[in-house]
This record gives C-alpha cells, structure tokens and sequence, in this order.
C-alpha cells in the first residue's frame, strides 16, 4: 500500500467519524428541542387538600439588606405560600412559573440552556390553583419554613411545598434580591445575585476564608426567615381580617432547606426558637450549630454519596454527627435515599430532559433513580418527619422505613 492510499483511506476514516459525530449531536439537539416544547405535569400531591398559592411581595423599610450591592438598600422579599385551599372558590390551575418571573428566569440562563437543556417553563404544570380560598377543614395549619438550594428560585421545589399542602401543612419560601438567581417583583423590577452572595464562591479557599463567607450569607439568610416569620404573625391577626387571619398555627412552625438551603435551616433553627422541626436536605452545616447543637427535632435526609471519595465527605459527615449526636435519639434522624442525586431533590427531577443524557448521568454513578421517584421517596419523608413532631401522629420518625421506600435506609 502506498503512501498516498494509506493518506487516502485515513482521511476517509476521519472524515466518516466526523460525519457520525455530526449528525449524532444534530440527532441529539433536534431531540433536545423537540422534547422543549412537549407539555409536563409534576408529580401528584399525595394529600387529601386540594393546595392554592399565593405570591406576596414583603418589605422591611426598618432593616438594610447586608448583601444588596448597593449600601442603603431595604430588605425586600418575594414570599411564595402553598397552602389547604377551598376548591369550591378556585378559579384554575396557576401557571407553574409567573410570567415575568419565567421570561426574567429564560433571559438570565441564556438561549442554549433555556431551549435545549430544560422544559419550557410555559408548559409546565403544577397543581396549585390561584385565587383560591382557605381550606376550613382544620382549625389552623401548621406552618412549615422552605429554604431552596444554593441561589436557585423557591418555584424550583414546588413538587415538595405542594404535598405538603395537601397533607395540610402552609408551606412558605420565599426568593431574595441579588442572592437569589433571578427575582422578578410584581410592579416589573429584576433583581438578579450577585457574584459575592454565590455560596459556591466561597469555595476554594482556606478552611478559615470558607467559614467566613459562608458565615455572611448564612446570617442574611437566617434573618430573612426569622422576618418571614414576624410578617406571618401580622397576616394570622384575626384583627388585619385578611383571608389567612386565623388560619396560620404558629406554635407548630417547622422548617426544611436543600443545600446551602439545608445549612440555613439548621442555623435558624439553633437561632429562632419558634422553630419546632427541621430536616437538613442534603447540605454540609456551617457556623455555630456544629459546636452547640440543636434542642429541637431535626433529621438529616441524604442523597446517595457512596460513588463520592471518602476524603470529600468525612468532614460533612463529622459535623453532621457534631449535630446529631447531641439530640435525644426519639428526636432525631439520619436517612439515606439510595440512589438519590444532589441536585434532582428539585423539580429538575420531574423536568430533566432526554433518556441520552439521564442514561449518561446513570452510567457515570451520578443517578441511581427515577427524579420522579427520588421526589416521591422526599415528599414521603418530609411529611412522615413533620407528622410526627408537628402533628403529633403516633408514627414515630423512627419507622419511616416502609416496604413501600425500600431506598430508604437508615444511617445511625
């Protein structure tokens, strides 16, 4: 063979594979759009309530925001409540994202995320319905606090807020100027996060540098909920005769986050004692609550991190168990949902698209389960943890186990 057939027949390989490349990335973008545009319900709420939403938007003109980058600034929050609602004064299904706050959110991730890599977030479908009444079937609701992952938008978790308020629970997150990703106000305004407020950027530092930055979004975020807490009080008066006046049981406030999220509930737990309740959802703790601990009920629930290098965790693990160990055993709680990723514990797990990349987050160890079934088995949890310490149910936390959850397991 010669030289130049040899070229030839080399050139030939390399241009075919090309050709293969090419038109497996057309094939595997042309699946991506058309799957954009094809409508997506989450998952079910489990509970017997039919759920109603409202959207508030909450300021505090008597305390600067610490992390608005401009000096001055006033705490303003946009608050988001699930809840029992009447189904006899609904007047539909709520869109899943408002308006302004979709088209705010699809400007901030870009066109190639926004038409190849999620949902269209006009054709996703929730079942909380608007304009909807107060459920009378319970005399009050206990209120649960939900603080949503890293800088992501509190509507990212409406599968979980939603089965809660079917089981009767007012379930209450809210999003915050330049910290949140994106937050789109009532009257038009668009607040994105800023840089500095990211928490992965306080990665990479000394341990000392991470503490501290950490330390300084954590006591904004903490302060934040404790407010949310004071404006609930003033909407339960009877005496403001506001729909919600009466409805809200504040001696029962519980609270759960994801994440840095996780990390937030477990400090405003250490920190505001009207916290009676809490789960940690797959975040690493910070601050103060490591050393002094909790009094409160408080369960960790973890994905699944068997696949992780032991020398990433054993310090997560350590301040976990700095936390759990000082809890009384009948309060406390350590799960593992096998199988379960980080970062579908959010409605990406009911909305990620594409069997090509599923199955390659499969086969790299990073899924193990269905996203819809990682949100079946968290719902379950949350409630069955919340039933027992803010209902008072006779299932203790300790049987939460169940046939039907195999992929629960118990971590002591």
């Amino acid at each position: 063979m010669g030289l130049q057939e040899m070229a030839t027949r080399v050139f030939k390989v390399i241009a075919i594979g090309a050709i293969l490349v090419f038109v497996g990335c057309l094939g595997l973008f042309l699946s991506l759009a058309l799957e954009h545009s094809i409508p997506v319900t989450l998952p079910a709420p489990t509970g017997p309530f039919e759920v109603g939403r409202a959207i508030f938007d909450w300021k505090d003109d008597k305390t600067p925001d610490v992390l608005a980058p401009v000096a001055g600034a006033k705490r303003e929050l946009l608050v988001w409540m699930w809840y029992p609602a009447d189904p006899g004064t609904a007047s539909g299904i709520d869109d899943y994202m408002p308006g302004p706050t979709r088209a705010a959110a699809e400007r901030w991730t870009g066109v190639l995320i926004s038409k190849f890599l999620t949902r269209d977030l006009s054709k996703v479908h929730g079942h909380s319905v608007r304009d909807a009444g107060f459920s009378m079937q319970q005399a009050a609701n206990p209120v649960v606090m939900m603080r949503a992952g890293a800088s992501l938008e509190v509507v990212n978790y409406s599968t979980l807020a939603e089965d809660l308020a079917s089981h009767g629970y007012v379930v209450v997150g809210f999003d915050a100027p330049y910290r949140s990703y994106t937050v789109a106000f009532p009257d038009g305004r668009v607040m994105r996060r800023t840089p500095e407020n990211n928490p992965e950027n306080c990665l990479g530092g000394t341990a000392a540098e991470e503490d501290r930055c950490a330390d300084r979004l954590l006591k904004a975020w903490t302060s934040d909920m404790s407010f949310v807490l004071d404006r609930l009080q003033e909407l339960n008066d009877v005496r403001e005769g506001t729909e919600f006046a009466g409805r809200l049981d504040l001696t029962r406030v519980g609270a759960f986050g994801h994440s840095f999220g996780g990390a937030a509930t477990a400090l405003f737990c250490l920190r505001d004692s009207r916290c009676q309740a809490g789960v940690d959802v797959d975040g690493a703790p910070h601050g103060e609550v490591i050393q002094k601990g909790l009094k409160q009920p408080f369960a960790f629930l973890l994905s699944d991190h068997s696949h992780e290098p032991i020398a990433e965790t054993s310090q997560v693990q350590a301040d976990m168990q700095s936390i759990y160990e000082r809890l009384p055993p009948e309060t406390r709680l350590r799960l593992t949902i096998r199988g379960a990723n980080h970062f579908t514990f959010t409605d990406d797990g009911a909305l990620l698209k594409s069997h090509l990349v599923m199955g390659f987050f499969r086969a790299t160890g990073r899924l193990g389960m269905s996203g819809r079934r990682q949100l079946e088995v968290t719902s379950y949890c949350l409630r069955s943890f919340f039933d027992a310490h803010l209902k008072g149910t006779k299932d203790l936390p300790t049987k939460i186990p169940s046939p039907v959850y195999p992929e629960i397991q118990v971590v002591n």
